[in-house]
C-alpha cells in the first residue's frame, strides 16, 4: 500500500493529442511509477524532475488533513460522471486527484488510485482510508462493483452527501447568531466587570455612605471576577482538550446524546436531524443494494447519537430474528408515530427505500421550518436579554450618583 509520507511530488511535462504542451505536478512514490501512470493515460512524458518544496513548503494549520464533506460530495458527482461518460476507473481517479482543490483528498485518491492500478477494487482501496471515506461511501461502493452499476451508486452517494451538507448549514445558520450574541454578552458582561465597575468603586469608596444593594451586588461580582477570571482562562484550555478527547467515548455520550435530544427550543431540532439523517441514509443504502442488515449497522453509527444507534440495533436484531423492522422503532420515543406507520407500509408494500426517502424529505422541510422559526424567536429574545443584562448593570452602577450630592455635602 502506499502511504503519504513516501510519495514525492514531481513536476511533468507531454504533449497532448493536438500537440499542445502540457505540465503539472503530481505525487507518486518514483519517477517510474509517474512515467507508468502518464503512459497508461495515453501520453508520452518529455520531461519528468522532483518538484523544488525548499522554498514552497505546505503549511499544515490544525484540521488542514480534514477531508470536508462538502468535497466528498462533489468528488462523487463528478467520478459518477466521468464513468457514465465512459472514462476508465484509473483515469478517472487521476483526474480527481488533479482536480480537486482539498490537498488531503488528492493525497488518498492518489493512493487508492495505486491500488486499483496494483489489482485492487475501489471498495477495497477505499477501505484502506476510513477516516477519508465514510463506511456508508465503501459499502455502497461495493454495492455498486458487485452489481455493475457503480456510476448510479455515486449519484446516490453524492446526492446524499450534499443533502447531509444542506442539512448541516441549517443547523449553523439557526445557532451561528444565538451563540454569537450569547459571546459577545458574555464578553461585555465580563468587561464591566474587571474595567468598568472597579472605576466606580473606588470613586464610592472615597465619597463614603452606604452603597444601594444591587450596587454593592454588582461590586462583589466585580471583586470575585478579578479572582476567576485568570483560573477560568487558565482552566479553558486543558478543559476544551480534555472534551475533545473524551466526547467520543461511550459512557460520555450516553449521557451527553439523550441531554440533546431534551434541551429545551433545540432539543426537538436534535431530533428531527437526527430523523433526517438516519432515514435517509439507511433508504439511499438499501436503494444502492446494501444487505439490509449492514445498513441498519452503519446508519446506526452515522446517525450521530447514542438513542438512536440504540433503536438501530433492536431493529436489525429483530431483523436478524425474522421479526418486522418497523416494530421495535415503536419502543423508541425518538421515533413518532407517524415515522413507524410510514416504515410499517413500505415494509407490506416491499417500497422501504422510497419510504424512508419520502421520511427524509420531510424531516428535512421540517428542519428548515424550524430553524427558520426559532431564528424569528431567537433573534428579537437574545437582543432583549442583552440589552436587560447591561441595562441592569448601568442602573445599579448609576443609583449612588442620585445620591452623590448628599454625600459630599
Amino acid at each position: 500500500m502506499a502511504t503519504a509520507t513516501a510519495t514525492k511530488t514531481f513536476e511533468y511535462s507531454y504533449r497532448d493529442r493536438q500537440g499542445k504542451l502540457v505540465k503539472g505536478k503530481l505525487d507518486a512514490p518514483s519517477e517510474d511509477v509517474l512515467i507508468q501512470r502518464l503512459r497508461s493515460q495515453g501520453y508520452a512524458p518529455l520531461g519528468i524532475k522532483q518538484a523544488n518544496t525548499g522554498l514552497s513548503m505546505e503549511i499544515k494549520l490544525p484540521g488542514s488533513n480534514k477531508i470536508d464533506l462538502k468535497d466528498l460530495a462533489i468528488m462523487s458527482r463528478q467520478f459518477a460522471t466521468m464513468i457514465d461518460s465512459g472514462l476508465s476507473l484509473l483515469k478517472a481517479l487521476s483526474i480527481l486527484a488533479e482536480q480537486t482543490e482539498s490537498k488531503p483528498l488528492a493525497r488518498v485518491l492518489n493512493d487508492v488510485r495505486g491500488d486499483v492500478e496494483g489489482g485492487a477494487s475501489l471498495s477495497s482501496a477505499m477501505a484502506k482510508h476510513t477516516k477519508a471515506f465514510p463506511p456508508l461511501m465503501i459499502n455502497m461502493c461495493r454495492a455498486g462493483e458487485v452489481g455493475g452499476f457503480l456510476d448510479q451508486v455515486l449519484l446516490q452517494i453524492a446526492s446524499n452527501m450534499e443533502a447531509e451538507v444542506k442539512l448541516r448549514s441549517k443547523i449553523k445558520s439557526a445557532m451561528t447568531y444565538p451563540v454569537v450574541v450569547f459571546v459577545m454578552a458574555i464578553i461585555a458582561v465580563v468587561g464591566m466587570l474587571l474595567f468598568i465597575v472597579p472605576i466606580f468603586s473606588n470613586m464610592f469608596a472615597s465619597l463614603g455612605g452606604t452603597l444601594p444593594a444591587p450596587t454593592r451586588a454588582l461590586v462583589f461580582l466585580s471583586g470575585a471576577m478579578k479572582i476567576a477570571a485568570p483560573v477560568i482562562l487558565v482552566l479553558a484550555v486543558p478543559a476544551g482538550a480534555l472534551w475533545r478527547r473524551n466526547k467520543s467515548k461511550e459512557s460520555v455520550r450516553r449521557v451527553v446524546d439523550p441531554l440533546k435530544l431534551k434541551v429545551p427550543i433545540f432539543g426537538d431540532l436534535f431530533r428531527k436531524v437526527a430523523i433526517s439523517r438516519f432515514t435517509r441514509n439507511l433508504g439511499t443504502m438499501l436503494h444502492a443494494g446494501v444487505p439490509i442488515l449492514r445498513s441498519l449497522e452503519i446508519v446506526g453509527e452515522a446517525a450521530g447519537n447514542v438513542v438512536l444507534r440504540d433503536a438501530a440495533r433492536a431493529v436489525e436484531d429483530s431483523v436478524r430474528q425474522g421479526r418486522p423492522l418497523a416494530a421495535p422503532l415503536a419502543e423508541h420515543k425518538v421515533f413518532p408515530p407517524m415515522v413507524v406507520q410510514m416504515l410499517a407500509v413500505g415494509e407490506d408494500t416491499g417500497a422501504m427505500d422510497t419510504m424512508l426517502e419520502k421520511i427524509s424529505e420531510f424531516y428535512d422541510q421540517e428542519v428548515e421550518a424550524t430553524t427558520e422559526a426559532l431564528t424569528s424567536i431567537i433573534e428579537p429574545l437574545m437582543i432583549a436579554v442583552l440589552g436587560s443584562l447591561i441595562g441592569a448593570m448601568i442602573v445599579a452602577l448609576y443609583m449612588p450618583i442620585f445620591s452623590v450630592f448628599n454625600l459630599i455635602s
